[in-house]
């Protein structure tokens, strides 16, 4: 079933079509449900609080989740996901159309946060079920230009929809998506799982199978750590006082535009990258340049003008995927594919499990300090900590290896 040219299989085009409209639809419905709590409430606090419930479940599966993944077939995984995912958006879809109180909207947050913490490292092992040699790097792009789109057309679809007819109908696409991205799961069909011996590993010796190789490769976990700063200071505080300090300034269209040009940015950088081979050793390019990826929230901060956020979003966008075009082609070619999921389950866990103390703290950290002044200072220790890691010699010394798989 691999493939060098991913598209000439009509598995990796089941799974690329359900990640498409999945991905459009997962893209409404932060900016939908950010603006649709603060309209209920008036309240930041509540905001980290809804967004929070889906971290926190999210994050504690995610490493039964790589066990699972690396036992069972992925598809199926994906499939069964996507169902859940559906059936609780279905459900906040209900509570924004009724105006319900925020703590209802916290149970079915939790269920969607707790599927997609099984899901993460199911994608991160199945592009090696689909592709090899030349075409995981062009799967990862075209995967990525999928993610991207969804990113221009996701954020300002849904700042119309809520500032014309409210957030309901955004979140109601969402479900919709998760719905028709099973469909499509369904039909990939990989090859069942070798059937397991009575003396096959325990699912508890896999799993530490798979923290002692994370630990044992430096060029990951030092990413990882990385991540671990930039997702606390920069993406917890982002989706928190973003909406905050926008709804004051740029507004909720605004908003949509900014995430938007981020998405188109990030579209540019990977429709380039399905074509263009990457550098031999790209990780020092590749995190020096995401230390771009925290100018918006710096220059949001700053009180910046609509035209120069938007701009910085722009770049903000093409530095991200750049990294995550490298970073997973990386991972594809230097981890073993029995190992992929287990592997990439640790590195988000690691590097997500910073996430909900950067979204709880944001609205604390703001009260007793403005949110401006906040927003500055989180956008300055994730560059920081991009640029720190970027120098690392063992990280500059690794390769692509365009004829594995």
């Amino acid at each position: 079933m691999a493939q060098d040219q991913p598209l000439s299989s009509p598995a990796f085009r089941w799974f690329f079509a359900g990640r498409t409209v999945s991905l459009l639809g997962s893209f409404m419905s932060p900016v939908a449900i950010a603006f649709g709590v603060l309209e209920i409430t008036d309240s930041p606090a509540w905001l980290s609080a809804v967004t929070t419930a889906v971290l926190i479940p999210m994050v504690a599966t995610m490493l039964l989740g790589g066990g699972i993944a690396d036992r069972y077939r992925r598809d199926r995984i994906l499939a069964l996901t996507s169902l859940g995912s559906g059936i609780a958006q279905a459900g906040i879809t209900v509570l924004l159309f009724t105006h319900q109180h925020p703590a209802l909207f916290l149970p079915p947050a939790a269920l969607n946060g707790a599927l997609q913490g099984l899901t993460t490292p199911a994608l991160r092992g199945i592009v090696s079920n689909l592709a090899t040699g030349q075409g995981l790097q062009r799967a990862s792009s075209l995967l990525a230009s999928a993610r991207n789109l969804g990113r221009i057309v996701g954020p300002a679809t849904a700042g119309l929809l809520t500032a014309a007819t409210g957030a309901g109908w955004a979140v109601a696409a969402d479900a919709a998506s998760f719905l028709l991205a099973a469909a499509c799961f369904a039909r990939i069909g990989l090859p069942g799982p070798t059937a397991r011996s009575a003396q096959a590993p325990t699912m508890l010796t896999d799993l530490r199978e798979g923290w002692t190789y994370f630990r044992s490769q430096a060029w990951i976990w030092s990413v990882t750590l990385a991540f671990a700063v930039f997702n606390a200071t920069c993406r917890g505080f982002w989706l928190i006082l973003g909406p905050l300090i926008a709804r004051d300034t740029i507004g909720a269209r605004g908003w949509g535009l900014v995430l938007s040009a981020q998405g188109a940015g990030a579209l540019i950088a990977s429709v380039v990258l399905v074509r263009l081979p990457l550098m031999r050793r790209p990780m020092g390019a590749a995190l020096s340049l995401m230390a771009v990826a925290a100018l918006p929230l710096i220059l949001l901060g700053s009180g910046t003008g609509i035209y120069w956020l938007v701009a910085a979003a722009f770049l903000s966008g093409v530095a991200v995927d750049f990294f995550t075009v490298v970073w997973e082609t990386v991972n594809y070619t230097h981890i073993p594919e029995r190992l992929l999921s287990r592997v990439g389950a640790h590195d988000e866990f690691w590097s997500t499990v910073s996430f909900p103390a950067g979204q709880l703290s944001a609205p604390v950290l703001a009260a007793a300090l403005g949110a401006p002044a906040v927003a500055v200072a989180g956008g300055l220790a994730a560059a920081g900590a991009m640029l720190l890691t970027s120098t690392l010699p063992v990280l500059r010394r690794i390769e692509i290896r365009h004829d594995a798989g």
